[in-house]
Formats: structure tokens, C-alpha cells, sequence
């Protein structure tokens, strides 16, 4: 199939190749990308043109979160752009280990991985010819403009980052917005204060030096690249204690501003929150029955492009009781295998989050608001948004999780995302800043007196910032509107959808596999050389030598390989035994010092008799 940029791809297509001609001075492109427009495949168009010029050697991907690294993965990997762009680049997740790279184009890692090792990362940029990239560059504040308001995790990745921006020879900065919910300036873009109004300021779009490109959800529509926005607002009332334990309500959550906060608060723990899901999950379930007859499946037959249920909670612990709620909507044996959760203490969350990105089941998953931002899972066509969160750049991501073209859901005109959310006030005016706000200005927001709480609490850390103890809700009237793309929206040819990436295999995945395979190639021969000469079964000890004697023969753990060492390592194991090179220990003190820590004793070749033997450690 072949691919076609958008016109946001098309302008970074020509910017970078102009780069790479050195026809312009422009070294910063900050592209303000709508949430699912397109994002990713901008820092590959960017690399495949500048390493291609040899003006950069390596590209650095830096997210804010685990889960992007290997989507950024995916972008590097996927087979119909490498075609369309002609390019053979691969980059790889990296954690803070020597070479990131291994030997490919470059690698991804996290906000979190760069402050916890800066010298590692600024040793690469140093070493090498780089093109940074930044992704939700919203999450990093100016240093000027930090505070001791400011998270302090976030003020750490500014540091770390920021000699990172002045090491690289081209950066490229990506976000859905170009607010902070703070109100604070971004680190290293151009700022001008607008006149005579000192504290509201403006991105300097003719700054020297930078390119910057904008693509709104009103362009994303007319290109048809995300999909129109049905909301279901469902009102409610809500009673609760106040902090002097008076009773308080009904209120109704769609009423005045001083009371929705609390009523939100005490509905998203209450039935009420048991009634949105009920709605939601009922509308999810009725779009997967269409789309099953669309495709011709059996009542229970499962299928991708049938439709999922993203449902955001407050915190862990209310995702969790979302979960049971949900889990009872299905037959038992059914529930565990269709609901999943991927909250940080959930060992597996990764993977669940992968199986619901990638694969039919589950079909719906409960998290938290910062898990999903980024999160690239075209099958979702409805959300439960149970979230106190109403800050537009962190409501824009979260509608954004339903915005993405299925390219198994149909026809586009026939897919859309339905949000089904509180009534509140505050929900209602997002809505029409989205239909009708553009640019780039950004406000400085008035610092709060102590005593005064935001709504826009931090949800996993401030339990009950209203004091109040929740007693009962119940939902009342539900509303759909649909969110209008804005007054020059017109039709536009429809764009060829993207194939699905569930059969790409990243380098990090590659690397994976191979190092599982030699590991049990490398446990085949331990388990098939003959028993030692005192007659004892095969021990740790064993396989912890073999390990030492590939280390020995290639110079470096199978842990720091890059994929081409790895394959070479499989190629060597097939043709040699382990047993033939154990004289390479004789000499290895780093095995010899490990040996003696764990109490193994060493294995040795006993030459007479042919036959493997063990000696004590000296």
C-alpha cells in the first residue's frame, strides 16, 4: 500500500532536506502537532534525510514515558514508510546501559533515563553528530521559569536536558500543545512578551534560526487523519460530609462552580461512576455487535477493528474498582480475559497494555490519566473519562486515545470517538476551546493563595483535597454533542490508512529474542555435555562458566551486543562447543572473582578421560 504525507509531514519532508542541502540556517523545528495527527513519523522523515546527508551520524528520541520508547520503535520499523521514504534506518529503546545505539541509527529513551544518567547521554551527543528529539516538550519548564511550585521531577529533566539542546547539531521538538497547565514557558523555545500585557507571552514564530510548523485538529480533520468527536455528558447529583461533617446536597454536577468540584469528586467514587461505565461499556458493546455483522463474524468471534473501551480513573485504587464494576458486566469465564488494567504496580502492565494496542482482547482497559498519554491504540472508539483532570493539553491527549483512524474499523466516514464524560462546567468550556481556539499564546496563570485548592488536583498524590467524605451520587439526564471541526471544514479526498504494526519486530524486540535464544542454546550444551567425573548433575556453577567463556570469545556480554554480535553469537554456538574452550577461564580473573562470590567451583577439561571435571577455586 502505498503511504502519503500529511501536509505538516510534507513541510518537515522539505525543512529537513533544505537542512541537509544547507540552504537554510534553520537548526530548531518545533512542530505543534494535534494528538494523533501524525506525531511519530516526523522525527523519521527528519533522520532518514539528514543521516542520508551525512550531516548527522545519530538520532535521540526522548519521551516522557516507558511504553512511547517502543512506539517510537515501531515508526523506525514499520515496513510501508521505509518503503515510501526509501530509508533502512532502525533505533532501538535504550536504558542507561554503555552504547546505546548497539551499532543502528540512533536509540530512544525516556525524560527519566537522561536525569538519572546525564553524563552517559551528553557523552553520546559529544561523541557523535546528533539529532535531537524531543517529544511532549510541554512537560519540560524553561529554567528561568522555574519556581519552587514546579515539580521538582520535572525541573530535574530540564537540567539534564538542556546541555543536551546546546550539544546537538539539529533539534526537533514535537508536542500536542504549547501550553503548560502551569502556565509556565517551555524549555528552549523563543518567547516575546506582548505589549503592554506583561504577563501574557507568545511563541516568537520568526525567531532566528526556527521553523515552526503548525497542524490543528482542524487541519487533522479536513485531511481526514483523526476522526470527529461525539461526547456523551452524563449529569448527576452527588451528597457528601463536608470537613465539619454536615450534610451537604444533593448538587447537581452540571450546577454552580462551587459545588461541581466537590460533586465530581464524590460521583467518581460513588454510583454514579458504576452508571457512566454501565453507558459506556453499553455503547462500546453495541458498536461491536454492528461491526461484527458488518465483518461477518459469530455473535462471540473476535476480530481487529471491532472497537475498544479505554476507561481513565482518578488513581489506582479507583482503576481497580472500575475493574471489578466492568469484570461484572461479563460471564466469569469471560471478564479476566476482555478487562485488563495497567496501573505502575501491576506487574505485567507493559504487556496488557501492549495486547490491548495490538490484539482483539482485551477490549477494554482500565488506567490512569498519565498512563495513556501518547499511547498509540487506533482500535479505541469510546472512552470512559472519570477523571478530575480538566486541563486542556491533558483533555486533548485523552480524547485523543479515540481520535486515531482505524484502518480495520471501515470506512472513515462511518468511525468516530464517543467520550462519554461528567457534565461539569468545566468539561463543557474545554469542549469549546477546542472548537474554537486557535494559536499560540499562552497566559500566565495567577498563583493560587494557600488555602485555595485547584481543581485540577494531582491525582495519584492528593487523596481528598476537598475534605469531604463521599456518601452517595446517581446519574441523571446524558447528552451527545459533536464537537464541530470549525467553519472552513470542508471534504477532503480520503488518505490511504496506515497498516497495522502488530507484525514489526523493533530492535529491542530482535535483541530480545536473540538473547533468549542463545541463552538456550547455551543451556542445551550444559544439559547435553556428560555429567562431571563425581557423577553430580549439571549445576549453576555450569551454566554461569559457559556465559563467562562467551564473554571471554566475543569481549563483551550478550546484554551489550548489538543484533549483528548477537546473530554471530548463534552462528558460532551451532558450530562449536562450550566444553572445548573452558582453558579460556584459566586466566579470567572477573570469572574467577564472581565464581568465588556465588560458590561455584570452577569446571575444568579433563584431557585422560575426555570427560568434564570440576576443581575447587585457589
Amino acid at each position: 500500500m502505498s503511504r502519503q504525507l500529511r501536509s505538516h509531514q510534507r513541510l518537515v519532508d522539505r525543512i529537513m532536506q533544505a537542512i541537509a542541502a544547507k540552504e537554510t540556517e534553520v537548526r530548531d523545528v518545533l512542530a505543534a502537532v494535534t494528538p494523533g495527527g501524525g506525531k511519530s513519523l516526523l522525527p523519521v522523515i527528519a533522520a532518514s534525510r539528514l543521516i542520508g546527508a551525512g550531516l548527522v551520524d545519530r538520532v535521540v528520541w526522548i519521551v516522557p514515558r516507558e511504553t512511547l520508547k517502543y512506539q517510537a520503535e515501531e515508526a523506525f520499523a514499520d515496513p510501508s514508510w521505509r518503503s515510501a521514504l526509501g530509508h533502512e534506518l532502525s533505533v532501538r529503546a535504550a536504558d542507561n546501559e554503555p552504547d546505546p545505539s548497539r551499532g543502528l541509527a540512533g536509540y530512544i529513551t525516556t525524560y527519566q533515563a537522561v536525569a538519572a544518567a546525564p553524563d552517559l547521554h551528553l557523552a553520546e551527543f559529544q561523541r557523535h553528530r546528533t539529532l535531537l528529539v524531543v517529544d511532549e516538550l510541554h512537560h519540560l519548564p524553561a529554567l528561568y521559569d522555574i519556581s519552587p511550585e514546579a515539580g521538582e521531577e520535572e525541573a530535574a529533566w530540564s537540567r539534564a536536558l538542556l546541555p543536551l539542546f546546546e550539544t546537538s547539531v539539529v533539534r526537533l521538538l514535537m508536542s500536542g500543545t504549547l501550553q503548560r497547565a502551569d502556565g509556565r514557558a517551555i524549555l528552549w523555545l523563543p518567547y516575546r512578551l506582548l505589549a503592554h500585557r506583561s504577563r501574557l507571552r507568545e511563541i516568537a514564530l520568526d525567531a532566528p534560526g526556527w521553523a515552526v510548523i503548525g497542524y490543528s485538529r482542524r487541519m487533522a480533520l479536513m485531511e481526514r487523519a483523526v476522526l470527529p468527536c461525539i461526547f456523551g455528558a452524563v449529569d448527576g447529583e452527588a451528597e457528601w460530609l463536608d470537613a465539619d461533617e454536615t450534610p451537604s446536597g444533593p448538587h447537581r454536577i452540571s450546577g454552580r462552580p462551587d459545588t461541581a468540584r466537590p460533586a465530581l469528586f464524590t460521583a467518581l467514587r460513588t454510583e454514579f461512576a458504576d452508571h457512566l461505565l454501565r453507558r459506556a461499556f453499553t455503547a462500546c458493546r453495541e458498536h461491536r455487535h454492528r461491526r461484527r455483522r458488518a465483518l461477518g463474524l459469530a455473535p462471540h468471534e473476535t476480530a481487529p477493528g471491532l472497537g475498544k473501551l479505554l476507561v481513565v480513573a482518578p488513581n489506582q485504587a479507583l482503576a481497580r474498582r472500575y475493574l471489578d464494576c466492568l469484570r461484572r458486566f461479563f460471564p466469569p469465564e469471560q471478564a479476566a480475559r476482555q478487562v485488563g488494567i495497567a496501573v505502575s504496580d501491576v506487574r505485567n502492565a507493559h504487556e496488557i497494555l501492549a495486547a490491548f494496542r495490538f490484539l482483539p482482547e482485551p477490549s477494554i482497559l482500565c488506567t490512569v490519566a498519565m498512563a495513556y498519554e501518547g499511547m498509540d491504540a487506533p482500535g479505541v472508539t469510546h472512552i470512559a473519562a472519570l477523571t478530575h483532570i480538566r486541563s486542556r493539553p491533558w483533555l486533548e491527549q485523552l480524547i485523543a486515545r479515540a481520535t486515531r483512524v482505524d484502518p480495520h474499523g471501515g470506512a472513515y466516514q462511518e468511525q468516530q470517538a464517543t467520550i462519554f464524560h461528567p457534565d461539569d462546567w468545566l468539561f463543557r468550556e474545554f469542549r469549546h476551546q477546542i472548537e474554537t481556539e486557535q494559536g499560540t499564546k499562552a497566559a500566565e496563570k495567577r498563583r493560587r493563595k494557600q488555602q485555595e485548592l485547584a481543581f485540577e488536583c494531582p491525582e495519584e498524590t492528593e487523596a481528598n483535597p476537598f475534605g469531604i467524605v463521599p456518601l452517595r451520587s446517581n446519574a441523571l439526564a446524558i447528552r451527545f454533542e459533536e464537537v464541530a471541526p470549525g467553519p472552513d471544514f470542508v471534504a477532503a479526498p480520503r488518505a490511504e490508512q496506515r497498516d497495522p504494526g502488530s507484525a514489526i519486530e523493533t530492535p529491542s524486540v530482535a535483541e530480545h529474542r536473540l538473547r533468549q535464544r542463545i541463552g538456550q542454546m547455551v543451556a542445551a550444551q550444559v544439559i547435553e555435555d556428560e555429567p562431571l567425573a563425581n557423577g553430580t548433575p549439571r549445576t549453576a556453577s555450569d551454566y554461569h562458566a559457559y556465559n563467562a567463556i562467551l564473554r571471554n570469545r566475543f569481549g563483551k556480554p550478550r546484554a551489550e551486543m548489538t543484533l549483528s554480535e548477537l546473530e554471530a553469537v548463534i552462528g558460532w554456538l551451532e558450530r562449536n562447543r562450550l566444553s572445548d574452550y573452558l582453558h579460556v577461564l584459566e586466566n579470567d580473573q572477573h570469572y574467577r572473582f564472581s565464581a568465588a562470590r556465588r560458590g561455584h567451583t570452577i569446571p575444568v577439561r579433563n584431557r585422560n578421560a575426555d570427560k568434564l571435571s570440576s576443581s575447587p577455586l585457589a
